[in-house]
């Protein structure tokens, strides 16, 4: 009898165990509800992102998106800038020919301030003068720059500066050639590149029109 009884309380002990030990699952109505949640919560974020391209682009398209960023403090600028880059644009430096970012850049687009990402220079005016800096024959507009006489290192030079940031950009000379006659020799450090396919998603759609328009197919067909 006594054995009879502890069996009985072992076959309760085991079923309280195995009771205590059973994995409790979600219900149906919690698993559905959090699912919707999560679509729901997709979809809001997508029909986000949706208006704000839309909205950016239209601002771009516009011409209500500005580029120009602020001069910001020398300290910023000694955080943001390379060593070369605050060398050249701040102390007035000059990068060494042939090793240097520019100066063998063949695609088409807009050379822009390092600092300001105002638009100086474009490919167009861009020539191989063989001196190993990326040399335009003109900036994009006169009124970008600012030609300033230097007398450093014994020479007689006209140096130029970028009007809004005040940064040094090279010197210009007068043996360049036509239609100008001028030289602009820029250190690539002074610059920033935007190549011409991504010109107007950042901003610089306006500049679109200093390019050659690529010829249609007639157009190829008739020139041949």
């Amino acid at each position: 009898m006594h054995a009879l009884d502890e069996g009985v309380a072992g076959k309760r002990i085991d079923r309280k165990g195995l009771s205590m030990h059973r994995i409790r699952h979600p219900s149906k109505l919690s698993s559905h509800l959090t699912l919707w949640l999560g679509l729901v919560g997709a979809v809001a974020v997508g029909v986000g992102s949706f208006f704000f391209t839309y909205a950016h682009e239209k601002k771009i398209k516009s011409g209500k998106i500005s580029y120009l960023k602020p001069v910001p403090s020398d300290s910023e600028l000694r955080a943001r800038l390379t060593e070369d880059q605050y060398h050249v644009t701040r102390e007035n430096g000059t990068e060494t020919a042939f090793r240097n970012e520019y100066w063998d850049n063949q695609r088409a687009g807009i050379y822009v301030d390092v600092i300001t990402d105002e638009p100086l220079f474009t490919s167009v005016d861009k020539f191989d003068a063989g001196m190993g800096r990326p040399t335009f024959t003109k900036p994009i507009s006169q009124d970008r720059v600012v030609e300033k006489s230097d007398s450093s290192f014994g020479m007689q030079r006209s140096e130029v500066r970028a009007s809004r940031s005040n940064s040094h950009l090279g010197h210009v000379f007068d043996d360049g050639p036509a239609p100008t006659g001028r030289r602009y020799a820029i250190n690539s450090a002074a610059l920033h590149f935007i190549p011409i396919e991504k010109m107007e998603a950042e901003g610089y759609g306006e500049y679109l029109s200093l390019f050659p328009k690529p010829e249609s197919g007639d157009q190829k067909a008739e020139s041949k």
